[in-house]
């Protein structure tokens, strides 16, 4: 494997039978730190052969709009640049689905408007972007939190102007017949090099801002349904009022 090759383990500490009778009865598998090691050292890191890439070189972003149409964010050499609006709600959201998903995400963070962005995934749990290099303490309003909910193990954010790279293991939350959830969801998170989320567990969003609260269109209440009914949704790449860089964007649904 090449120096730039990604690199995912999927160990069960209970042991594969117990993963696969796990995966058929439907059951989220908590993510753990210990199963979970990306290579960040050399960028950018070229997709898996078995990666749904979002942003790339020598494709059209895979994304749409808030109403489902085009995106109007600029595409620019294979990136993609945030479009910022006044109400900070021009998010982008992708056209391929998933429940469980292992993300890799490269980008810049911009002076402006503090560098605010953030991955949402399935458009309830953000994965904070924002400039926050020398910050210290760090808070969860600061990069390699999950917003609403915990905030980094460790300030690994870089300066603003240089890109930088989340790998994030996203587990969804169960919900049962009646959508109750069932058990938590989980994340963890590397960011430059550094684990900055270990396994944080959620159950439903927090934040006010969530794009089914804010900016809401009758387009994302269909996704917001589709998610609820299935347990699969998409990523979103949040408009914060600041014009941040996306590249080599890409997941491998668990």
């Amino acid at each position: 494997m090449t120096s730039g090759a990604w690199v995912r383990r999927a160990v069960c500490l209970a042991g594969l039978a117990a993963c696969l009778a796990a995966a058929a009865g439907g059951i989220a598998v908590p993510a753990t730190g210990e199963d979970f090691a990306p290579r960040q050292d050399l960028l950018p890191v070229p997709p898996p052969p078995d990666a749904v890439v979002v942003v790339g070189a020598g494709i059209e972003p895979r994304v749409v709009g808030m109403d489902g149409a085009a995106s109007d964010w600029l595409v620019e050499d294979g990136e993609l640049v945030v479009t910022p609006s006044p109400q900070h709600a021009n998010h982008v959201h992708t056209v391929d689905l998933f429940e469980d998903a292992d993300l890799h995400a490269e980008f810049v963070v911009h002076p402006r408007a503090q560098g605010n962005s953030g991955l949402y995934f399935h458009g309830w749990f953000e994965m904070q972007i924002f400039d926050s290099h020398g910050v210290d303490p760090v808070t969860e309003q600061d990069e390699g939190s999950l917003y609403r909910f915990a905030k980094p193990l460790v300030n690994a954010a870089r300066p603003a102007g240089q890109w930088q790279v989340y790998d994030i293991r996203y587990t969804a939350p169960r919900r049962g017949p009646d959508g109750a959830v069932t058990r938590p969801g989980s994340i963890v998170a590397w960011l430059n090099g550094k684990k900055v989320q270990d396994g944080v567990e959620f159950d439903r969003p927090r934040s006010p801002y969530i794009p089914y609260r804010h900016g809401v269109t009758d387009h994302l209440r269909g996704v917001e349904k589709t998610l609820l009914e299935t347990g699969r949704g998409p990523l979103f790449l949040q408009d914060h009022g600041s014009p941040t860089r996306y590249r080599n964007v890409w997941f491998v649904r668990r």
